[in-house]
Protein backbone atom coordinates (compact mmCIF):
# COMPACT_ATOMS: atom_id res chain seq x y z
CA UNK A 1 0.00 0.00 0.00
CA UNK A 2 1.12 3.25 -1.02
CA UNK A 3 -0.20 6.38 0.76
CA UNK A 4 -0.36 9.30 -0.84
CA UNK A 5 -0.48 12.87 0.98
CA UNK A 6 -2.59 15.49 -1.02
CA UNK A 7 -3.60 13.02 -3.66
CA UNK A 8 -6.84 15.39 -4.24
CA UNK A 9 -4.52 17.70 -5.37
CA UNK A 10 -3.65 18.76 -9.16
CA UNK A 11 -0.51 16.79 -9.19
CA UNK A 12 -1.22 14.47 -6.76
CA UNK A 13 -4.90 13.00 -8.52
CA UNK A 14 -3.10 12.96 -11.65
CA UNK A 15 -0.27 10.78 -9.82
CA UNK A 16 -2.64 8.54 -8.22
CA UNK A 17 -4.75 8.05 -11.52
CA UNK A 18 -1.26 6.36 -13.05
CA UNK A 19 -0.13 4.58 -9.41
CA UNK A 20 -3.69 2.82 -8.92
CA UNK A 21 -2.89 1.03 -12.09
CA UNK A 22 -0.15 -1.36 -10.15
CA UNK A 23 -0.53 -0.54 -7.01
CA UNK A 24 -2.59 -0.21 -4.03
CA UNK A 25 -3.47 3.32 -3.05
CA UNK A 26 -4.42 5.41 0.26
CA UNK A 27 -5.20 9.24 -0.33
CA UNK A 28 -4.97 11.70 3.06
CA UNK A 29 -5.92 15.01 1.62
CA UNK A 30 -7.84 18.01 3.60
CA UNK A 31 -9.49 19.23 0.30
CA UNK A 32 -8.52 22.48 1.11
CA UNK A 33 -7.27 22.99 -1.80
CA UNK A 34 -7.89 19.44 -3.41
CA UNK A 35 -11.20 18.34 -5.02
CA UNK A 36 -12.82 14.94 -3.92
CA UNK A 37 -13.88 13.98 -7.70
CA UNK A 38 -10.01 14.00 -8.47
CA UNK A 39 -9.49 11.34 -6.88
CA UNK A 40 -9.67 8.21 -8.70
CA UNK A 41 -12.16 5.88 -7.40
CA UNK A 42 -9.90 2.56 -7.45
CA UNK A 43 -8.01 4.64 -4.14
CA UNK A 44 -8.83 4.70 -0.45
CA UNK A 45 -10.09 8.59 -0.02
CA UNK A 46 -9.43 9.54 3.95
CA UNK A 47 -10.15 13.18 4.79
CA UNK A 48 -7.60 14.40 6.74
CA UNK A 49 -4.99 17.36 7.39
CA UNK A 50 -1.70 15.98 7.68
CA UNK A 51 -0.74 18.02 11.08
CA UNK A 52 -3.34 15.36 12.96
CA UNK A 53 -1.34 12.82 13.99
CA UNK A 54 -4.37 10.88 15.34
CA UNK A 55 -5.48 10.35 11.69
CA UNK A 56 -2.04 9.74 10.37
CA UNK A 57 -1.30 6.98 12.86
CA UNK A 58 -4.89 5.52 12.20
CA UNK A 59 -3.58 5.43 8.49
CA UNK A 60 -0.21 3.83 9.70
CA UNK A 61 -2.17 1.29 12.22
CA UNK A 62 -4.60 0.21 9.63
CA UNK A 63 -3.10 -0.25 6.25
CA UNK A 64 0.47 -1.22 5.46
CA UNK A 65 2.27 0.81 4.03
CA UNK A 66 5.41 1.00 2.04
CA UNK A 67 6.05 4.08 1.16
CA UNK A 68 4.80 7.96 1.41
CA UNK A 69 5.05 10.18 -1.67
CA UNK A 70 4.27 13.97 -0.33
CA UNK A 71 2.19 16.24 -2.70
CA UNK A 72 0.03 18.41 0.19
CA UNK A 73 1.70 22.10 0.22
CA UNK A 74 0.58 25.46 -0.01
CA UNK A 75 1.55 27.23 -2.89
CA UNK A 76 0.78 30.69 -3.54
CA UNK A 77 3.82 33.43 -3.72
CA UNK A 78 2.10 35.86 -2.83
CA UNK A 79 0.21 34.20 -0.33
CA UNK A 80 2.88 33.21 1.43
CA UNK A 81 5.20 37.07 1.77
CA UNK A 82 1.78 38.27 3.31
CA UNK A 83 1.27 35.02 5.78
CA UNK A 84 4.37 33.30 6.36
CA UNK A 85 3.15 31.32 9.02
CA UNK A 86 0.38 29.37 7.68
CA UNK A 87 3.40 28.66 4.66
CA UNK A 88 5.67 27.03 8.27
CA UNK A 89 2.72 25.69 9.76
CA UNK A 90 1.29 23.63 6.80
CA UNK A 91 4.34 22.83 4.09
CA UNK A 92 7.02 22.26 7.34
CA UNK A 93 5.03 21.63 10.55
CA UNK A 94 2.89 19.47 9.47
CA UNK A 95 5.57 17.54 7.21
CA UNK A 96 7.68 16.90 9.98
CA UNK A 97 4.41 15.48 12.05
CA UNK A 98 4.65 13.01 9.12
CA UNK A 99 8.14 12.61 9.13
CA UNK A 100 7.88 11.65 13.32
CA UNK A 101 4.99 9.56 12.50
CA UNK A 102 6.82 7.46 9.84
CA UNK A 103 9.75 7.06 12.14
CA UNK A 104 7.67 5.68 14.69
CA UNK A 105 6.00 3.26 12.43
CA UNK A 106 9.16 1.94 10.97
CA UNK A 107 8.46 3.17 7.33
CA UNK A 108 11.61 4.92 5.41
CA UNK A 109 10.75 5.56 2.21
CA UNK A 110 9.63 8.84 1.10
CA UNK A 111 8.99 11.05 -1.96
CA UNK A 112 9.10 15.01 -2.01
CA UNK A 113 7.49 17.34 -3.95
CA UNK A 114 9.63 20.56 -4.50
CA UNK A 115 10.12 23.26 -6.56
CA UNK A 116 12.03 25.14 -8.60
CA UNK A 117 11.20 28.36 -6.44
CA UNK A 118 14.13 26.91 -3.98
CA UNK A 119 16.60 28.35 -6.62
CA UNK A 120 15.70 31.64 -5.62
CA UNK A 121 16.77 33.98 -9.09
CA UNK A 122 19.75 31.40 -10.31
CA UNK A 123 22.16 34.00 -13.10
CA UNK A 124 22.52 30.36 -14.91
CA UNK A 125 20.62 29.60 -18.45
CA UNK A 126 19.66 25.98 -17.47
CA UNK A 127 19.21 25.36 -13.66
CA UNK A 128 20.58 22.18 -12.42
CA UNK A 129 20.44 20.50 -9.28
CA UNK A 130 24.06 21.98 -7.99
CA UNK A 131 22.98 25.29 -8.81
CA UNK A 132 22.63 26.85 -5.30
CA UNK A 133 19.72 27.13 -3.65
CA UNK A 134 18.76 31.14 -2.29
CA UNK A 135 14.46 30.87 -2.30
CA UNK A 136 13.33 34.51 -2.05
CA UNK A 137 9.98 33.70 -0.63
CA UNK A 138 8.40 32.08 2.37
CA UNK A 139 7.39 29.23 -0.27
CA UNK A 140 10.33 28.23 -1.87
CA UNK A 141 12.04 28.74 1.87
CA UNK A 142 9.41 26.02 3.41
CA UNK A 143 10.50 23.60 0.58
CA UNK A 144 13.85 24.04 0.97
CA UNK A 145 13.51 23.54 4.85
CA UNK A 146 11.78 19.94 4.23
CA UNK A 147 14.50 19.44 2.12
CA UNK A 148 17.28 19.44 4.74
CA UNK A 149 15.00 18.23 7.40
CA UNK A 150 15.22 15.00 4.64
CA UNK A 151 18.92 15.40 5.11
CA UNK A 152 19.07 15.15 8.27
CA UNK A 153 16.77 12.19 8.49
CA UNK A 154 18.55 10.40 6.02
CA UNK A 155 21.83 10.70 8.57
CA UNK A 156 20.32 10.17 11.68
CA UNK A 157 17.19 7.52 10.60
CA UNK A 158 18.54 5.93 7.90
CA UNK A 159 15.33 8.12 5.56
CA UNK A 160 15.51 7.00 1.86
CA UNK A 161 13.63 10.08 -0.17
CA UNK A 162 13.96 11.25 -3.18
CA UNK A 163 12.95 15.46 -3.91
CA UNK A 164 11.28 16.06 -7.07
CA UNK A 165 12.28 19.68 -7.77
CA UNK A 166 9.21 21.06 -10.92
CA UNK A 167 9.35 23.82 -13.01
CA UNK A 168 6.10 24.32 -13.91
CA UNK A 169 3.64 21.78 -14.07
CA UNK A 170 0.92 22.33 -16.56
CA UNK A 171 -1.82 20.61 -18.87
CA UNK A 172 -4.07 17.66 -18.24
CA UNK A 173 -4.81 14.17 -18.34
CA UNK A 174 -5.76 12.47 -21.80
CA UNK A 175 -9.29 11.82 -20.92
CA UNK A 176 -9.96 15.28 -19.86
CA UNK A 177 -11.47 13.53 -16.31
CA UNK A 178 -8.84 15.85 -14.59
CA UNK A 179 -7.11 18.56 -14.67
CA UNK A 180 -5.72 22.19 -13.33
CA UNK A 181 -8.59 23.31 -10.96
CA UNK A 182 -7.27 26.38 -8.07
CA UNK A 183 -9.32 29.08 -6.76
CA UNK A 184 -7.66 31.31 -7.07
CA UNK A 185 -6.27 30.15 -10.17
CA UNK A 186 -2.68 31.72 -10.51
CA UNK A 187 -1.41 29.91 -13.24
CA UNK A 188 -0.17 31.13 -16.77
CA UNK A 189 -1.70 28.38 -18.86
CA UNK A 190 -5.38 28.50 -17.11
CA UNK A 191 -5.88 32.05 -16.83
CA UNK A 192 -5.00 32.25 -20.44
CA UNK A 193 -7.30 29.57 -21.33
CA UNK A 194 -9.78 30.62 -18.89
CA UNK A 195 -10.64 33.77 -20.48
CA UNK A 196 -10.21 32.33 -24.43
CA UNK A 197 -13.32 30.44 -23.00
CA UNK A 198 -15.20 33.99 -22.04
CA UNK A 199 -14.61 33.64 -18.36
CA UNK A 200 -11.87 36.15 -17.96
CA UNK A 201 -12.05 40.13 -19.86
CA UNK A 202 -8.50 39.70 -20.13
CA UNK A 203 -5.23 38.66 -19.45
CA UNK A 204 -2.31 40.63 -17.71
CA UNK A 205 1.07 40.13 -18.87
CA UNK A 206 3.49 41.61 -15.75
CA UNK A 207 6.39 42.90 -17.47
CA UNK A 208 7.74 43.78 -21.17
CA UNK A 209 11.02 44.88 -20.11
CA UNK A 210 13.06 41.73 -19.02
CA UNK A 211 16.36 40.41 -20.86
CA UNK A 212 14.46 38.14 -23.19
CA UNK A 213 14.10 37.99 -26.70
CA UNK A 214 10.31 39.53 -26.33
CA UNK A 215 10.53 41.31 -23.08
CA UNK A 216 8.72 38.88 -21.48
CA UNK A 217 9.63 36.17 -18.76
CA UNK A 218 10.56 32.56 -19.68
CA UNK A 219 9.51 29.36 -18.32
CA UNK A 220 10.10 25.55 -18.77
CA UNK A 221 6.76 23.87 -18.71
CA UNK A 222 6.22 20.01 -18.33
CA UNK A 223 3.20 18.53 -18.62
CA UNK A 224 1.70 16.52 -15.53
CA UNK A 225 1.46 13.42 -16.94
CA UNK A 226 5.42 13.34 -17.36
CA UNK A 227 5.54 14.25 -13.38
CA UNK A 228 3.48 11.51 -12.99
CA UNK A 229 5.98 9.10 -14.42
CA UNK A 230 8.68 10.78 -12.71
CA UNK A 231 7.35 9.96 -9.57
CA UNK A 232 7.01 6.66 -10.62
CA UNK A 233 9.83 5.65 -11.81
CA UNK A 234 10.94 7.37 -8.31
CA UNK A 235 9.05 4.82 -6.40
CA UNK A 236 9.94 1.96 -8.50
CA UNK A 237 13.47 3.12 -7.73
CA UNK A 238 13.15 3.15 -3.53
CA UNK A 239 11.46 0.11 -3.26
CA UNK A 240 14.20 -1.76 -5.25
CA UNK A 241 16.77 -0.10 -3.64
CA UNK A 242 18.10 1.31 -6.32
CA UNK A 243 18.55 4.67 -4.90
CA UNK A 244 18.67 5.91 -1.73
CA UNK A 245 18.56 9.28 -1.35
CA UNK A 246 18.15 11.66 -4.65
CA UNK A 247 17.48 15.07 -6.07
CA UNK A 248 16.03 15.61 -9.23
CA UNK A 249 14.64 18.71 -11.41
CA UNK A 250 11.62 17.91 -13.33
CA UNK A 251 11.17 20.44 -16.38
CA UNK A 252 11.43 20.23 -20.02
CA UNK A 253 14.54 22.19 -20.36
CA UNK A 254 12.99 23.97 -22.88
CA UNK A 255 12.36 27.98 -22.50
CA UNK A 256 8.85 29.82 -23.34
CA UNK A 257 8.11 33.42 -23.18
CA UNK A 258 4.66 34.70 -21.64
CA UNK A 259 4.04 35.77 -25.19
CA UNK A 260 4.67 33.06 -26.94
CA UNK A 261 2.43 31.05 -24.50
CA UNK A 262 -0.47 33.58 -25.26
CA UNK A 263 0.28 32.73 -28.68
CA UNK A 264 0.36 29.11 -28.42
CA UNK A 265 -2.78 29.35 -26.51
CA UNK A 266 -4.71 31.50 -29.48
CA UNK A 267 -3.33 28.98 -31.87
CA UNK A 268 -4.72 25.94 -30.27
CA UNK A 269 -8.18 27.73 -29.44
CA UNK A 270 -8.60 29.39 -32.81
CA UNK A 271 -9.34 32.54 -30.51
CA UNK A 272 -7.84 35.90 -30.21
CA UNK A 273 -6.72 37.13 -26.38
CA UNK A 274 -7.30 40.82 -24.67
CA UNK A 275 -3.80 41.27 -23.34
CA UNK A 276 -3.17 44.05 -20.75
CA UNK A 277 0.31 44.97 -20.17
CA UNK A 278 1.14 45.99 -16.29
CA UNK A 279 4.64 46.56 -14.57
CA UNK A 280 6.60 43.77 -13.80
CA UNK A 281 5.81 41.74 -10.00
CA UNK A 282 8.57 42.19 -7.77
CA UNK A 283 10.88 38.75 -7.39
CA UNK A 284 9.71 37.51 -11.33
CA UNK A 285 12.88 35.59 -12.67
CA UNK A 286 13.19 36.42 -16.10
CA UNK A 287 14.27 33.15 -17.40
CA UNK A 288 13.93 30.15 -15.43
CA UNK A 289 14.91 26.89 -17.53
CA UNK A 290 15.53 23.50 -16.29
CA UNK A 291 18.36 20.99 -16.80
CA UNK A 292 16.63 17.97 -15.82
CA UNK A 293 19.71 15.87 -17.38
CA UNK A 294 20.25 13.89 -13.90
CA UNK A 295 17.28 11.94 -13.88
CA UNK A 296 17.56 11.03 -17.30
CA UNK A 297 21.35 9.72 -16.53
CA UNK A 298 19.83 7.81 -13.69
CA UNK A 299 16.23 6.86 -13.63
CA UNK A 300 16.09 6.78 -17.83
CA UNK A 301 13.26 9.90 -17.37
CA UNK A 302 12.50 12.61 -19.79
CA UNK A 303 9.52 14.68 -20.44
CA UNK A 304 7.52 13.59 -23.14
CA UNK A 305 5.18 16.36 -24.09
CA UNK A 306 5.57 19.43 -25.60
CA UNK A 307 4.46 22.59 -24.99
CA UNK A 308 1.67 21.50 -27.84
CA UNK A 309 0.63 19.08 -26.31
CA UNK A 310 0.15 20.76 -22.53
CA UNK A 311 -2.03 23.57 -24.05
CA UNK A 312 -4.19 20.92 -26.16
CA UNK A 313 -4.78 19.05 -23.75
CA UNK A 314 -5.38 21.28 -21.37
CA UNK A 315 -8.10 23.46 -23.80
CA UNK A 316 -9.72 19.57 -23.84
CA UNK A 317 -10.55 20.29 -19.81
CA UNK A 318 -11.34 23.20 -19.72
CA UNK A 319 -13.86 22.72 -22.54
CA UNK A 320 -15.48 19.83 -20.79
Amino acid sequence: MILIVGGAGYIGSHFVKKLVKNYDVVVLDNLSTGHRWAVDAKAIFIEGDLGDSTIVQRIFDTYKIKAVIHFAAFSLVSESVIDPMKYYENNVAATLNLLKAMKRNQINKFIFSSTAATYGMPTVDFIDEKTPTNPINPYGQSKLMVEQMLEDFAQSYQMKYVVLRYFNAAGAHETAEIGESHNPETHLIPIILQHLAGQRDSISVFGTDYDTPDGTCIRDYIHVTDLAKAHLLALEALLSSTIETATYNLGNGNGYSVKQIIETCELVTGKKANVQYAKRRAGDPAKLVANAGKIYTELGWKAQLDILDIIKSAWAWHKK
